[in-house]
């Protein structure tokens, strides 16, 4: 490396925002400058990155101006406007909103499963995938290389935090009112204890909701059309058949998923398992006979994918039942969006 590329930090206030400046203050330093950018409500507030006081600045296309590379965590619509401005700027931007995963010439990487793809990006833009996508493709794209994936039946189990600063707050809320409330009031009917939802349709505390995103063609939620189109294009699987259901369940943080994955070849569940526990960016934890498989509890605040409950499918000898668990804040969204850039900060 000749040089320390400057950073820029799009989004620093918000939720992932945070755990991004926690995770740049703990990694490796390869970067110079650390730019923090915000919106113009929030400028000239004061963040700590790695032990130094920084002031956020205005987004605007001077905010740009000596960046080299940009890490966006903000709303489609903002990434959509100011990506393409800080690019044309001659930064590499890497993009974790939903704006650019889909278009062909912007990659969707995951550094341990296709990190050869930050090479083709001729938007100068390279797109984070999202966090339930995040929170297993890790653990898939190692079975692949070893196996063939060929068909993934998925359910998630996804947390409030995943609706951001208002899924945290509502779920938060919620739980303060039912704590106090009898089993009878809370568990028979908690509409009658919970009037606001939040951005739920439903109450989500002691409940889960059939539901995750917005709704496309029929009848699936956006959150399910993004685990069969980004895992298709990750391992660079185009036909690969994937049906998912999206769950929200009532944990503040750590994305879970029940995978059934079916292979080109023949599975061993002690291979797999050794696949599993060799591979870079996964914790597998998987000991049922003394009850030990991951939960959110155990993983929220770490950054590996965490796998456990491997088994070999009664039904099909080419199929691989496993229970995977992400912190959505951390690989899900922030620590993807570090390594990414990492990788282009070697190119320097």
């Amino acid at each position: 490396m000749s040089k320390k590329p400057s950073l820029a930090v799009v989004g620093a206030t918000g939720a992932v925002g945070t755990v991004m400046l926690d995770i740049l203050s703990k990694r490796k330093d390869v970067y110079g400058e650390i730019r923090l950018i915000a919106s113009a409500r929030s400028a000239g507030k004061k963040l700590m990155c790695r032990g130094e006081e920084l002031t956020v600045v205005a987004l605007s296309p001077e905010a740009f101006d000596g960046i080299d590379i940009a890490m966006f965590d903000v709303p489609d619509e903002v990434s959509l406007q100011w990506g393409p401005v800080a690019a044309s700027k001659g930064c590499v931007v890497v993009d974790n909103s939903g704006a650019f995963r889909m278009d062909k010439d912007v990659p969707l990487v995951v550094p341990e499963v296709n990190p050869q793809d930050i090479k083709k990006r001729p938007k100068g833009i390279i797109s984070n995938p999202n966090c339930t996508t995040l929170s297993m493709i890790v653990a898939m794209g190692a079975l692949h290389k070893q196996y063939g994936l060929k068909e993934l039946v998925v359910a998630s189990y996804q947390a409030a935090s995943g609706a951001g600063q208002p899924g945290l707050d509502i779920l938060r809320e919620q739980m303060n009112l039912v704590a106090n409330t009898t089993v009878g009031e809370a568990a028979g009917d908690s509409r009658n204890v919970i009037k606001d939802f939040g951005p739920f349709s439903s109450p989500l505390a002691l409940n889960v909701i059939p539901w995750a995103g917005s709704l496309k063609a029929d009848g699936y939620s956006s959150e399910e059309l993004k685990v069969r189109n980004e895992s298709r294009k990750i391992l660079g699987l185009e036909n690969l058949k994937v049906s998912a259901t999206c769950v929200r369940v009532p944990v503040l943080t750590t994305h879970s998923l029940a995978v059934h994955a079916i292979f080109e070849k023949e599975v061993s569940r002690s291979v797999a398992q050794d696949v599993l526990k060799n591979a870079a960016g996964v914790e597998l934890v998987d000991d049922p006979e003394n009850y030990k498989f991951p939960t959110p509890a155990d993983v929220v605040g770490t950054d590996p994918t965490w796998v456990g409950r491997v088994r070999k499918s009664l039904d099909d000898p080419n199929a691989l039942e496993l229970f995977v668990c992400g912190d959505n804040l951390r690989k899900g969204a922030a620590l993807n969006t570090a390594q990414i850039a990492e990788l282009v900060a070697a190119e320097f």
